[in-house]
Formats: C-alpha cells, structure tokens, sequence
C-alpha cells in the first residue's frame, strides 16, 4: 500500500506540474527564460565566488555583462538580420521559380525520358510541388520573423527575465539547501544521485551545445558572407542556431543556401561548389572537434529522443516548452534507466527461482 500512496502521490505531482504549465504557458516565457539563465550562470558566478568576489558583486557583474551584451547583439544585428528575413521572405517565390527554370534548361529532357511524362506535365507537377515548398518554408520565416518581432518586442521578457535570473542567481545555493531539506530522508541519497545524473546530462548538453551553435553560427555567416551569397549572414546564423536540433539546423541551412547560390551564380558551378564545402567543413567541425569537445560523450541523450522532446514539448507548451524540452528529456531519460536498472534487478525479470536462491544465500 505504501508503494501505491508513493506512485500515486508523483504521478498526481506531474499531472498537476503539466497542467500548471498548460494554464500558464502564455505567461511562462520570461519566468522560464530566467531560470534557464540562472542555470547557465551559476557556475560563474561560483567561480567569480572563489576569486573573492561576493555572491551579490558576482551576480551584479554576470547580468550587467550579460545585458551589455544582449543589447549590442539587438542594436547592431537584429535590424540587419530583419532586413534580411524579410528580404528573403519577398524573394524566396522568384529564387524558386528561377531554380525550376534552371533545372528545366539543364535536365528537362532526361527527367522526362525518366518519368514518361510530357515537359508540359512534368513542368507542372514539379512546380506546384516546388510552389508548395515554398510556400511552407514561407509560413514558416513568417511565423519565425513575426515572433521574433514579438518575442524582442515583450517588454516583460527584457525587463522580467534579468530580474529573476538575478534573485534566482543571488539565492541559488540557499533555494539548493532548502530543496534537499524538503527530500524524504529515507531516500534522500538516492534522489540527490539521480539529480546528480540528471544535472550532468542537462549541464553537459545545454552549456556545449549553445558553445557549439554560436561557432557554427559564426562559421557559417563568415563563410557564406565571405562568398557573397545573398542573405548569407541570415542563413549562417540561422543554421547555426538550429543546429540544436541534431541534423536539422545544417540541412536546412545548406537547402536554402543551395538554392539562393543556384540562382545568385548560375552557370558558376564553382560558386555553388564553394557554398556545399563550407557547410561540409562546418558538418565535419562540428562532428569531430566541436561537438566531442564541448559537448562530450556522457550526455546520454540519443538524437531521435532530442528531436521527439523538442517537437513534443514544442507542439504542447509553444516556445516555453522548447526551453524545458532538453532538460525535461534528459529527467525522463535518467529515471527511465534507472527504473530498468530496478527492473533488471528484481524477481520480475530474474523469476521466483532467482528470487528463492537469493533469499536462502542471505539467509546462510
């Protein structure tokens, strides 16, 4: 009976937790945003602790860095990444249009001969399924540019989400001490393994992963920026930032960036060639020395699980719910081998006979 109370009370604890996070997922940005922040700083402000700073002159040193920076990154780059955004929003009709013109100049005949179709019929087919490409990739810049717009434009998002990373930073380790004084005593030690678990798994992730999206982001933008492309910083940045998302970020920055080279360069296949290495070079830089490196092997998050959480937490919770897709995942992850590793160690997996053999060994 006991069990049952136990089951019962945690899973009426997360049902309560989901709901919470359905009522108020509208007002949640900033709140969430703080903590994920608080989270990501609190090792400095540690550190800045052991040079001798005070935990409030840490702090206040932390996010006063931290707006300066946000703030040069929203006056220089932002208004150039719009501009660009919409740009490539108005002319992504015309770059597909005169791809299809260029792939039909090149290879209209052996596609029909492939096909069996008419270069009437095959015309057609491929262009309204060219024009349904683009219309989705379309949507989806217009909701990216309109909540971005939105997003840099919520005043509680700039002014609240300092405020909380601020008193959540100042109080991190009295909120620790607090938290472990509420843990069941009996079971204290292994819950503060499984935190343990489940905080490497987060910290290892989250704080390499961002290292790595902002130096491929950078990569990428110098690179294509370099080129000439059109665009070029736009999808640099972008591929960079998404990369998060395990194989997403670099194909669909290579697909955009294939797309507007085609058309920006054509007949200069040595353009387009250029454009395809770099984000080889980026996919070999990121798989081979980045991602190694800064992100490390001991994660324990699989990429199709990464990218179900992502879609998952997205699809119910909106921006908030990709905030806490990833640590959210790497919970379920670290209680879900934990609760094999029971598995595997009870009577239910070995049998009775085990189970009979280990009673009478203990009993001799």
């Amino acid at each position: 009976m006991s069990l049952k109370k136990h089951i019962f009370f945690w899973l009426l604890a997360f049902a309560a937790f989901v709901g919470f996070l359905l009522v108020f997922r509208a007002i949640l940005l900033p709140f969430v945003a703080g903590m994920a922040l608080a989270y990501l700083l609190d090792p400095v402000a540690d550190r800045l602790e052991a040079y001798g700073f005070s935990r409030l002159l840490a702090t206040l040193t932390i996010l006063f860095v931290f707006v300066l920076l946000f703030v040069t990154f929203l006056v220089m780059l932002v208004p150039v990444l719009g501009h660009q955004l919409s740009g490539l929003i108005t002319d992504m009709p015309g770059y597909v249009q005169r791809l299809q013109e260029v792939l039909f100049d090149q290879l209209g005949d052996r596609l029909g001969r492939l096909t069996g179709m008419t270069t009437q019929d095959l015309k057609s087919s491929l262009g309204n399924l060219m024009g349904q490409g683009a219309g989705w990739l379309g949507d989806i810049l217009k909701s990216l540019w309109s909540g971005g717009q939105a997003l840099i434009s919520l005043v509680s998002l700039i002014v609240v989400t300092p405020v909380v990373a601020f008193y959540l930073i100042h109080d991190w380790n009295g909120i620790v001490d607090k938290i472990d004084g509420w843990l069941p005593r009996d079971h204290r030690d292994e819950i503060l393994r499984l935190a343990g678990q489940m905080n490497a798994a987060v910290s290892g992730f989250v704080r390499g992963q961002i290292s790595v999206c902002l130096l491929l982001g950078a990569f990428y933008a110098i690179g294509l920026v370099l080129v000439g492309l059109n665009f070029g910083l736009l999808i640099g940045i972008g591929a960079g930032l998404v990369s998060f998302i395990p194989f997403v970020g670099a194909t669909l920055g290579l697909v955009v960036s294939l797309v507007v080279a085609f058309v920006q360069f054509w007949p200069d296949w040595t353009m387009v060639a250029i454009v395809l290495g770099i984000f080889m070079v980026g996919q070999f830089l990121e798989g081979n020395i980045l991602q190694p490196k800064l992100v490390g092997t001991r994660v324990g998050l699989h990429p199709v699980w990464l990218m179900f959480a992502l879609f998952a937490f997205g699809y119910l919770f909106g921006f908030v719910g990709m905030l806490i897709a990833v640590p959210a995942s790497a919970a379920i992850a670290v209680l879900a081998r934990y609760a094999l590793e029971r598995y595997l160690n009870s009577a239910l997996y070995h049998g009775t006979a085990h189970a009979r053999s280990g009673t009478e060994s203990a009993e001799q």
